[in-house]
Order: structure tokens, then C-alpha cells, then sequence
């Protein structure tokens, strides 16, 4: 992935906001026809509040297809405007003016501007919001309508990396004048509009006509998105042509669909990186000798081998990936060590560990094997894992920062300071394992106003060891995004933000 420095996107943003809003390479794209595509992380809880959104599904019908963010990240990896055309920022990066596109409608027919951004925005902050983008707008302490199309942000302390935070895909831009309606009935100004949505079942787009990006992306008609959470299922679909595309391909049945000539694998590396984390207010995961034997309990390269089929690479208990600018390859390995975890649990007092892990498909393609896997391992250091199977629908919303010790992943974030903004600082809604440490804290906001690449190295690098040495999660391993697809799909440059394209597979892709 193409990192843009702090200091560069201070330099060059406003150039950078009037680049193409499409990640996709202009090459002989043909208009029409109707999109199947089959995704897991569905629920039936799901809806188009997008403070909600926490899996696949929402996240490629939102901010793919019906809504848009401010900014985008291009499947190349640039930083681009998608409803703002430029940004430019103070020299201290504490005050970003943002210019709007004009002419941009939102389904309903009411003009989007600057109105809309300060409501959608406020949205993550109300009393009781309980939204995982909260952390990106809470340093805002003003917002400006400057004009109809021009609006400016003063943030607490300075950040360079500000327009990169609002390509989340929780910061959609729904219209001011009636957010309820619009989360009720999907109302947004993305290039396709809600013909019909079944809840965790079945999604019905169509094609907007007059859009802004026209030229640029949305090439189908419409399309038709499936809720297939069930992973055989999944790629039963595509191999008898119910669909044109799915995500998370089952590794079990990879060279099945390798097989077949009508079928293409698609593989990025990015940062997308499996999760176990520990409630560490919850005891025994507060005794931090037991966090650390726990993570040495893992056989991290047999989970890479069997759970991922190789498409991924051992992580160290720490979420920054390979494709952030700042990741520290050389820190020592948390490895595999049974009679280490011995050591530790003795040292602390305990005579043997019992623990309870929840494993599911939705967490991802394989959990409850890893589980399995994990079990297995840990009984060679005097640890007895009893793994709980929970169901996939109603994974997120009741075992997911619930369950005291459980499986999750993360995408990732394009850079380090979000990704820990996101789940590691104090207090966030998304902190998986209510880990805190104050030195985290203090480098965390230390190195989000620092300029000087070299300073902010090696703070990232000392962020990224404090997690991996007491943090609360155990972090065993990172995943390619591998989705699979019809023969007769085309497309440019494959995004690496997250799976399908970066969520963006809709906007980007056309039948050849």
C-alpha cells in the first residue's frame, strides 16, 4: 500500500483532493448488467446506521455503494476526494478547510453541503452514540459552514493525518434534514440507490442516473447483494453460478475453485490481521504473567500453514501490518514456547490455567479450527482451553466485546495512528480487550502531532512492542484478503484496505 507521510500530505493535500474519486484504472469499461455478489458478516440486526457497521456486508453496500465519505482511499493506495474535492491545512495541522463538491444530490433529491457534513459528523458524538468512529471526531472541537460548499475543522492538537481518518467507512454523509429517514430507508449519494433491503438476508441496488462519478465508476445496472455467512455455502454459489462474486474464500475448498476455468482468486497483502482478545478487567486475563503465556501458547506459524493455507504471515501480538509505513519487523518474536508458559504461570502463582474461548466463522474463516488448534498447543504448557462454538448471526452484538476471551479480526488502518486510535487508545468503544497502559497514551498523542519521521519510528515502533508484551490481545497472525469471482468480471488495480476491492468492489468493477 502507497503511504502518503505526514509532512507530504501537509505539502501536497489540496492536490491530492482533486485527484480521480475512482480507484479504478480507466480501461475499455462496459455499462450494464446486474451484479451477484455473495458476503459474509451479515446479521439481522444490520441497518444503514453506519456508526453500526462493524463487518463486510454493511461495510461494502455502505460506503461501497449506497453512501460516501469525504475522502477515499484509491485502490492504488492514494489518498482522494470523494464528496470533498481538496483540503488544505495550518502549518500545525490543528485547522483543515475542506471544499465540497457541488451539484451532488443525495437519493431523496436534496442538494448535499455543508450542513449535511457538520450533522453527519455530530452523529458519532451524541450522548449514548455508540460509535466505533467516535475517537476520529471527538478532537474536533469546531466545525464551520464556511459557505454553502466549504467547510473548516479546528481539531484539538494537530494531526497530519486528519483527511486519510475520514475515509472511514462508519463517516457516512446522510442528509441534515432528515437523518432518521435516511438510516431508516438508505438514503445517501452513493452511485446506487435501495431498491429493497432484507436485514441480513438479500440487498437490491440500482444504478443512480446524472451521478458525479459517472465516467469514473458504477458500471452495473444494479445489483444484488446475498447474505451467505456460511462459508461451504458461500463458495457452493460462485462454483454453480448463483453468484459473480464472493468473499473470504473457504482454503479448504480453494483448489476446487482454482479448478475451474470459469473461476479467478483474487489476493492482496494488507494489514488485515486475526484477533483473540482478553477482557483484561475480567480475571485470570488481568494478571499479565497470564496474557504473556497465553501468548506463548500459540503455534503461530501451524495456524498460518493450516488455518490461512499460507496466505498470511505470523504477526507478533500487535495490530500495525506489513503495508503500514511504520511497522516493526525486527521486534522479538512472541513465539511458541510451552515450557516459557509454564514458567510465567508458575512464577505467578497458578498451578495449571482453565479458560474459556469463544470461536466462530464470524470472526473469521476458520476460527473455530484455530480454536481448535489453539487448544492444542496450549495443552503442552499445562493449559486447559475449553472452546465455546457460538453461532455466526449475532456474533458481534453478543459475544464481541462480551464474551471474556474470543476471536475478531481487523482490517487494519492506512495508518498507525488510527489503527490504535481505533482499538487500543483508553476509553474507545472498540478497545477489544480494555487494555490501558499510560506510556501507550502518552506516545499515542506524542506522535499523532509529530512530524519528523525518524521521531515518530521509533514511537510507533515502542507502541507496537508495549502491545506485543503486555498487551491484551493475542495477535497471532496476518490474512490476505482472498475473495473469488466470476471469469467474466473485470476490473483495474484490486484495493487492499479490506476485502472485495476495499469494500469498494461495486463502484469498481465491470463485466468484460
Amino acid at each position: 500500500m502507497r503511504q502518503i507521510s505526514r509532512r507530504g500530505l501537509l505539502k501536497t493535500g489540496a492536490a491530492a483532493g482533486v485527484l480521480a474519486a475512482s480507484g479504478v484504472r480507466l480501461q475499455a469499461q462496459t455499462s450494464g448488467g446486474t451484479f451477484r455478489l455473495g458476503i459474509a458478516g451479515a446479521n439481522s440486526s444490520d441497518s444503514w446506521d453506519g456508526r453500526t457497521h462493524s463487518d463486510t456486508y454493511m461495510i461494502t453496500v455502505g460506503h461501497g455503494a449506497v453512501f460516501d465519505c469525504l475522502t477515499e482511499i484509491s485502490a492504488s493506495g492514494e489518498l482522494v476526494g470523494e464528496l470533498a474535492e481538496s483540503w488544505e491545512a495550518t502549518p500545525d495541522a490543528k485547522t483543515w478547510t475542506f471544499k465540497l463538491r457541488q451539484g451532488v444530490t443525495f437519493h431523496n433529491g436534496k442538494p448535499f453541503n455543508a450542513d449535511d457534513v457538520i450533522a453527519s459528523l455530530q452523529m458519532h458524538t451524541e450522548e449514548g452514540a455508540q460509535s466505533a468512529a467516535q475517537p476520529i471526531v471527538a478532537p474536533i472541537t469546531e466545525m464551520v459552514k464556511v459557505d454553502e460548499h466549504t467547510v473548516q475543522f479546528t481539531l484539538a492538537t494537530g494531526n497530519a493525518d486528519f483527511p486519510f481518518l475520514l475515509t472511514d467507512y462508519h463517516l457516512l454523509m446522510y442528509p441534515s434534514d432528515d437523518i432518521p429517514g435516511a438510516i431508516a430507508n438508505g438514503i445517501g449519494t452513493g452511485l446506487y440507490k435501495v431498491e429493497s433491503f432484507e436485514p441480513g438476508v438479500r440487498t437490491l441496488l440500482s444504478r443512480v442516473e446524472g451521478h458525479y462519478k459517472d465516467g469514473k465508476a458504477g458500471w452495473f445496472d444494479s445489483v444484488e447483494v446475498i447474505a451467505i455467512n456460511d462459508t461451504s455455502a458461500r463458495m457452493t454459489a460462485l462454483m454453480t453460478n448463483q453468484v459473480d462474486m464472493v468473499s473470504r474464500v473457504d482454503f479448504q475448498t480453494e483448489p476446487l475453485l482454482r479448478a475451474n476455468p470459469n473461476i479467478v482468486i483474487a489476493e492482496v497483502t494488507g494489514n488485515q490481521h486475526y484477533t483473540f482478545p482478553m477482557l483484561v478487567g475480567v480475571e485470570p486475563f488481568g494478571n499479565l504473567a497470564v496474557r504473556q503465556a497465553l501468548k506463548h501458547a500459540f503455534n503461530r506459524q501451524e495456524m498460518v500453514d493450516k488455518i490461512l493455507q499460507g496466505h498470511g504471515a505470523v504477526a507478533n501480538d500487535h495490530p500495525i501490518g506489513p503495508a503500514n509505513q511504520y511497522y516493526a519487523a525486527d521486534l522479538p518474536q512472541n513465539s511458541y514456547d510451552p515450557d516459557k508458559a509454564k514458567f510465567l504461570l508458575a512464577e505467578a502463582g497458578f498451578d495449571g490455567l482453565s479458560v474459556d474461548l469463544s470461536a466462530s466463522s464470524a470472526a473469521f474463516n476458520g476460527g473455530v479450527d484455530a480454536a481448535l488448534l489453539v487448544q492444542a498447543s496450549a495443552a503442552a504448557a499445562g493449559i486447559n482451553i475449553n472452546v465455546i462454538q457460538e453461532p455466526a448471526d449475532g456474533y458481534w452484538s453478543n459475544v464481541w466485546l462480551k464474551k471474556p476471551w474470543c476471536e475478531s479480526y481487523y482490517s487494519g488502518r492506512v495508518t498507525e495512528d488510527w489503527m490504535f486510535s481505533l482499538a487500543y487508545e483508553s476509553g474507545v468503544p472498540w478497545n477489544e480487550s480494555g487494555w490501558e497502559n499510560a506510556r501507550f497514551q502518552e506516545l499515542l498523542l506524542t506522535a499523532r502531532a509529530e512530524l519528523d519521521t525518524d521521531k515518530r519510528r521509533e514511537m510507533y515502533t515502542e507502541m507496537q512492542m508495549l502491545c506485543s508484551t503486555e498487551g491484551g490481545t493475542v495477535i497471532p497472525m496476518y490474512a490476505n484478503y482472498v475473495d473469488a469471482h466470476s471469469s467474466k468480471l473485470a476490473h483495474g488495480e484490486i484495493g487492499n484496505v479490506f476485502h472485495l476491492d476495499s469494500s469498494r468492489v461495486i463502484e469498481r468493477w465491470w463485466f468484460a
